[in-house]
């Protein structure tokens, strides 16, 4: 972006915020803006506050501000976390956990992303989707924001008839009159305690066959259960009670390097009537290259991560959560102020993503191991493949990086490589050793054992698009090469542009990254042939003499 252009932009975003507080003056029943009123997570959403990335009085570091300087954002007015220069992020989680034993302090996000100035709440779609009604029967034109150009699928009329007449949350801007959605989230996709049954795993059931039934439940209407429960809820249900829900979406339909799917955790509470929309979910993604669909690693609102038109996950896959329900927030909150911690380190550069090792369900599940739950690690693929697919792949692709991606892959730890694995450990681990008064005495995990009253599964759908319908992710490099074309060429790949970091926002003490399985693999085979050649050299020498 020219400097002109992130001038008119940055007085756009100006203008708007300004239009926010006007509208006040004339106001529209059921819109408002995106912070004055509900939740962020776990907080009121007047604990933050609302600007975009180019804001100067804002306590966020540059860096992370750098992402959003054209785009709408929640920024803390106080108690945001912070971080430890010099040392690595998990051991910066650990180290403050510790000395706060387990007492969260400074824990709200860098930032949140909301992408929108105001919140149109229970307005219905009409058949023809060119207007909405709200709750006092006030009808505005309606329309949604552009698709970016490099998105390769879109909102259309089936969308329209899938949201018609149903209540919907929508989080946009108003221009001449005509409401411009930005996210879409349907009110009825609610969670009420009252209407979720009671139904525990059967005999033949496991969380890996749930997620995998009726071709990964696209098409299928939301679907929840409450797979354990301490006790029936009370009159009240789940009203307000505090959540850490782990998020699982599936595969794509239309890309050949997503059916891993993807992976975050949230937290939040539940509103009076079952609503979860305003969780915060922590999403990580590759800071390093532009997303097609304009994702960028934050912590957003579930309405805006599910719903957003362009890179709402709930538009190109379904999705699976498993939802803790807590009874207080204390488990909630050590996690949120944890990743927080994490994001900050992320955001300036001190580590990396990297696909094999550090990608959104490996640094996740590490923040919860560095809390400690120590959740069952399932070892790598094959350290056997692992050490014979580094020189075949770099041979075969005649590329070292190929054949260093290999390794990585083969001999990745699957919990932190494959979401689906970290998910179904992670809910495997809560129904047989958590509630059954087998955990540590201490650290995360033990607060999660005390405060647990329900583990709710749930199921979303995608929702109709032009793009091809996603199903349920792969679980192992063997199910990956079965689902994907054989020949490589074949393969639907997006291709996406870099996104260079400022040389300028970075400090250089971030307490340096670990060394990449495959970098040690290289240095042992190097090792190996240098004191192989060395042997050689020194017994054809010795013959000579003789």
């Amino acid at each position: 972006m020219t400097y002109i252009g992130w001038l008119v932009r940055s007085v756009a975003l100006a203008i708007g915020l300004g239009g926010v507080d006007a509208r006040a003056a004339e106001p529209v029943q059921g819109i408002r803006g995106a912070l004055e009123s509900g939740n962020l997570g776990l907080v009121s959403a007047t604990s933050f506050r609302l600007a975009n990335g180019g804001c100067a009085a804002c306590p966020t570091i540059p860096q992370a501000l750098w992402y959003f300087r054209d785009d709408w954002i929640a920024v803390p007015k106080a108690d945001q976390a912070g971080f430890s220069r010099g040392v690595s992020a998990q051991r910066d989680v650990a180290e403050w956990a510790a000395a706060g034993k387990g007492v969260p302090s400074g824990g709200l996000p860098p930032l949140a992303w909301v992408g929108a100035p105001l919140v149109a709440e229970a307005w219905r779609l009409a058949s023809d989707g060119s207007t909405i009604t709200g709750p006092a029967g006030t009808s505005l034109p309606f329309a949604v924001v552009p698709r970016l150009a490099t998105n390769q699928s879109y909102y259309d009329a089936q969308s329209a008839r899938y949201f018609a007449g149903r209540a919907l949350s929508l989080r946009g801007h108003m221009d001449s009159g005509r409401f411009i959605a930005r996210s879409v989230w349907p009110d009825d996709f609610r969670l009420d305690a009252a209407s979720v049954p009671f139904k525990p795993l059967v005999a033949d059931e496991t969380l890996d066959s749930l997620v995998r039934a009726e071709d990964g439940g696209a098409r299928q209407p939301l679907a929840a259960r409450v797979l354990w429960q301490s006790a029936a809820p009370g009159p009240q249900g789940w009203s307000g009670k505090p959540v850490l829900a782990v998020m699982l979406n599936g595969a794509q339909g239309d890309d050949d390097e997503a059916h891993g799917g993807h992976f975050a955790i949230a937290t939040g509470r539940f509103g009076d009537k079952g609503e979860w929309r305003d969780w915060l979910v922590n999403n990580f993604y590759n800071l390093d290259s532009v997303s097609e669909k304009g994702i960028i690693a934050s912590s957003l609102p579930m309405d805006a991560y599910m719903g957003d038109l362009n890179s709402g996950q709930a538009w190109y896959r379904p999705s699976y959560m498993l939802v803790a329900v807590l009874k207080q927030d204390r488990a909630a909150a050590l996690y949120q102020g944890a990743i927080s911690r994490v994001f900050n380190h992320f955001y300036r550069h001190d580590f990396v993503y990297r696909h094999a090792t550090a990608n959104c369900a490996g640094i996740s599940i590490d923040t919860l191991r560095a809390l400690g739950w120590q959740v069952p690690k399932q070892g790598p693929t094959s350290m056997l493949k692992a050490i014979a697919g580094l020189p075949y792949m770099a041979l075969k692709e005649g590329s070292l990086d190929s054949g260093r991606k290999a390794f990585d892959y083969m001999s990745a730890e699957r919990t932190a490589l494959y979401p689906f694995v970290a998910f179904e450990s992670i809910g495997r681990d809560i129904l047989e050793r958590l509630v059954a008064g087998k955990q540590s005495a201490s650290g995360l995990e033990a607060m999660l054992a005390e405060d647990i009253e329900a583990l709710v599964y749930v199921r979303i759908p995608q929702f109709p698009s032009s793009r091809a319908f996603g199903q349920a992710p792969v679980a192992s490099i063997d199910e990956y090469m079965q689902r994907a074309p054989e020949d490589r060429k074949d393969w639907k790949i997006i291709p996406v542009p870099p996104r260079p970091f400022p040389a300028e926002l970075k400090d250089g003490d971030g307490g340096g990254a670990p060394l990449e399985a495959s970098s040690i693999a290289l240095a042992a085979y190097g090792g190996f042939f240098g004191v192989t050649a060395v042997g050689l050299w020194h017994r054809r020498s010795k013959r000579r003499r003789v």
